[in-house]
């Protein structure tokens, strides 16, 4: 092969060198366009919510154990399970026979001390059947506020020793409970707040009560933490809920925020001025904010479940180039350092 040969060789190879890249390329610009023709970004609205997470169980508003403040038969039981009691009401009568006998006596030995006794013993006397009074009153087991016979277990003729439980009254007029808020959260508290409950024996919506106080001090608890324990009121709740039941609730900090979020390859730029193209071919202009590494806020434009085209990357990349005041993720006082809020894509 002479030299000549070896010349058209060489640029018949080059030529089809050059021939097979332009072909790549153009294959590769139209597979991307495909690419980016068949697909779509959906806008999607996520809620932020600034909470502070709980759980525990609700309380009676009030409650007070039936028992005896001393040994005794039982003479009288006025009341049953169920039953709506005033404050003062009469629910279990023990034999006060012995307590009434030595008041009786002691009556008798006043009028005595009266007539031909010292006005120092006649005093001393009077306080002694004040004692005799307050027992007989202990004789008796009566109901400290207005309420409901929750459980009840005695009856005539018991015998019942001092402290010996045989009952609950409950007044259900409202439902509490504490429970632990860590120490780094305890600077969010503010009394009213929101409280949101769910409760595993209640399949309806969620209950709604408010945040009533806290102690001035923590607490160690059993596993190295500190908290302190926040009381809590619910004033309406269903029938369903009773004292006791289970729940997992939310402190809401701040109301919910809604915000419109989208991939930001949906989003092109032309003049710095962002916009979004549907499915459909329509142009939308928009205002766009960082959101995390792959996603923006919009703030103007979109009001969420629209389908968007994807853009080119050139496009894109005017997402660099946005016009001062369009948005900086480090401004965003919902933005942590790292990207979006909880919650967030």
């Amino acid at each position: 092969m002479n030299k000549k040969q070896k010349i058209k060789l060489i640029i018949a190879g080059l030529i089809f060198l050059f021939v097979v890249i332009v072909t790549l390329v153009v294959v590769k610009r139209l597979l991307t366009k495909n690419e980016l023709d068949s697909t779509v970004y959906q806008v999607k609205k996520e809620t932020y919510e600034n909470c502070i997470e709980i759980a525990g169980t609700v309380s009676a508003a009030e409650e007070q154990t039936l028992q005896a403040l001393g040994d005794g038969t039982v003479l009288g039981v006025y009341v049953k399970k169920g039953d709506k009691l005033k404050k003062g009401d009469l629910i279990i009568q023990l034999d006060a026979t012995e307590q009434e006998y030595n008041l009786a006596k002691l009556d008798y030995d006043m009028a005595s001390t009266k007539i031909s006794g010292s006005k120092k013993e006649y005093e001393l006397q009077q306080k002694q059947r004040l004692s005799l009074l307050r027992k007989i009153e202990d004789r008796k087991v009566t109901a400290t506020f207005d309420g409901i016979i929750a459980d009840l277990d005695v009856s005539v003729g018991d015998s019942l020793e001092a402290k010996d439980s045989v009952g609950t009254l409950v007044n259900i007029d409202y439902l509490t409970a504490e429970v632990e808020i860590a120490e780094t959260d305890v600077s969010k508290l503010k009394v009213g707040q929101k409280v949101d409950f769910t409760f595993p024996a209640y399949s309806g919506e969620t209950i709604q009560g408010y945040v009533v106080s806290w102690p001035a001090i923590g607490e160690v608890t059993s596993r190295g933490a500190t908290i302190v324990k926040a009381k809590i009121r619910i004033d309406e709740f269903p029938e369903e809920i009773l004292p006791n039941y289970s729940f997992t609730g939310k402190i809401q900090i701040t109301d919910p925020i809604e915000n419109i979020v989208v991939e930001k390859y949906a989003v092109a730029y032309e003049n710095h001025e962002a916009y979004v193209v549907t499915a459909g071919g329509k142009r939308i202009d928009v205002k766009v904010q960082p959101y995390g590494r792959t996603y923006v806020k919009v703030l103007e434009g979109l009001s969420g479940g629209e389908v968007l085209k994807a853009q080119s990357k050139s496009e894109v990349s005017g997402m660099n180039r946005m016009r001062p005041g369009a948005g900086n993720m480090k401004n965003d006082p919902k933005m942590g350092a790292g990207g979006p809020p909880p919650g967030g894509f």
